[in-house]
């Protein structure tokens, strides 16, 4: 078998000849997908060219809530035959003895991941607008599934969970803290003063948005053929997924901001944040009012990430090309974010 960094397939394959006979066959082999920043996604092949796809936390030494394995495999498996599409889970294992980490394996989906203009500019405007449009569909069938009727009741604490939003990104802006940022000060006592009354518990993806998800860009069929990279996902407000993709598909329109988010929300067809909401809402009974509160909630949690980065960067503990302008792209998301309370 080929030697695979962070994936021990000798290994990996004799715990599946004990505990899940005639899953694979005969000598694994593999590759890492590219790219990824966060939680390792490999393709392994049997002999007979059966693809599976293996999830495994980052390698080194990571904080176990931050890549949960069991937390993916578990919401996936609850959704499976609902109306949000998601890969069979097909085997896990909580530990660190098998490969040296906690990992799981589930079916490898078809389709594609489209992150820039030119990707979408390809499948041109009107087949762009259905994929995005069936994007927001599929947010808002997540969205109203009741999480106790799929056994995620447990999942995660709903009550209070905004407010405990606000004040986990405080923290995070208070770790990083080295310089002054009175932005953040008036839009953290602003959202602190304003928190909205919560709807109904659902289930919360985390990072939902246009590459996360797996498209067939043909021209018939339903558009969106998986939903990925459920990591983040919890019990909680689901207008904060909306909120931020909101807020991701705004930067993604910024020529200076969009190569480090997506640059898809730039290609023709691509629709404008009051469709994005239309499109929502056509499918959810939410109560979109506060909306605005929850994008300011969505800037202030990405400008308490980009701070961390300027912050290690000023440390001189970056490694590479690009940190630079994370520092002045704080400033930019607090500002939107408290424009955004005006408009709750």
């Amino acid at each position: 078998m080929s030697e695979l960094p962070g994936a021990d397939l000798p290994a990996l394959k004799a715990w599946l000849d004990e505990h899940h006979p005639g899953l694979l066959e005969g000598e694994l082999s593999g590759f890492l997908i590219p790219g990824g920043k966060s939680n390792l996604t490999y393709i392994l092949t049997d002999t007979h060219g059966r693809e599976v796809v293996l999830r495994r936390p980052p390698l080194g030494h990571v904080l176990a809530t931050a890549h949960d394995m069991s937390r993916e495999a578990r919401v996936m498996s609850a959704l499976a035959g609902s109306a949000v599409p998601v890969p069979e889970v097909l085997a896990e294992n909580d530990t660190d003895e098998v490969i040296g980490a906690p990992f799981y394996l589930m079916t490898k989906a078809e389709g594609t991941a489209l992150r820039t203009k030119e990707e979408l500019s390809e499948l041109g405007p009107q087949r762009s607008a259905a994929i995005v449009e069936s994007m927001m569909t599929v947010l808002a069938d997540l969205h109203s599934i009741d999480p106790d009727s799929v056994g995620l009741a447990d999942f995660g604490r709903a009550d209070g969970f905004l407010a405990r939003q606000v004040s986990r990104w405080r923290k995070q802006f208070e770790a990083s803290r080295s310089r002054d940022l009175p932005l953040e000060t008036q839009l953290f006592e602003a959202l602190s003063e304003n928190v909205p009354e919560q709807g109904a518990a659902g289930i919360v993806h985390g990072d939902y948005r246009l590459d996360n998800l797996l498209v067939d860009t043909a021209e018939d069929g339903d558009p969106i053929t998986a939903v990925l990279d459920w990591e983040m996902s919890t019990i909680g407000d689901p207008l904060t997924d909306l909120a931020l993709l909101l807020v991701y598909s705004g930067l993604g329109r910024s020529p200076e901001f969009g190569k480090a988010v997506t640059t898809a929300p730039q290609a023709e067809g691509y629709p404008s944040d009051a469709d994005l909401i239309a499109r929502y809402a056509a499918s959810s009974d939410r109560d979109l009012t506060q909306l605005g509160w929850y994008v300011a909630l969505a800037n202030y949690k990405l400008a308490g990430v980009m701070e961390g980065i300027h912050y290690r960067f000023v440390q001189g503990k970056t490694v590479g090309k690009g940190f630079e302008s994370a520092g002045a792209g704080v400033d930019l998301l607090l500002s939107h974010g408290l424009r955004a309370l005006t408009r709750s």
